[in-house]
């Protein structure tokens, strides 16, 4: 069952700027990375709380899963759907 967390309260909403700042961190690890890891990664602090609405946030749209060692970024774009499908091969 997918890891879903707590509720953030109100304070710590984030702005569009700071999802996709963590976004494009998790998107560049190429690999799972804990919370911890993650946070050292960012290019500017982010209030752990702000962070968790965030991870909640990026696990509900597809974009990040939670494994027992951390996330990892799971979303693959339009663009590589679309070239994958046109190679002509089927679903059996």
């Amino acid at each position: 069952m997918p890891l879903v967390l707590d509720k953030p309260d109100a304070a710590h909403s984030p702005t569009l700027e700071t999802i996709q700042m963590v976004e494009d961190a998790i998107r560049d690890a190429k690999q799972v990375i804990t919370v911890a890891e993650l946070k050292r990664r960012l290019p500017r602090q982010v209030h752990h709380y702000t962070l968790k609405a965030i991870l909640r946030y990026l696990q509900a749209s597809g974009k990040i899963e939670f494994t027992p060692d951390g996330v990892v970024w799971i979303f693959a774009p339009r663009e590589d759907i679309e070239r994958i499908l046109s190679r002509g091969r089927t679903w059996t």
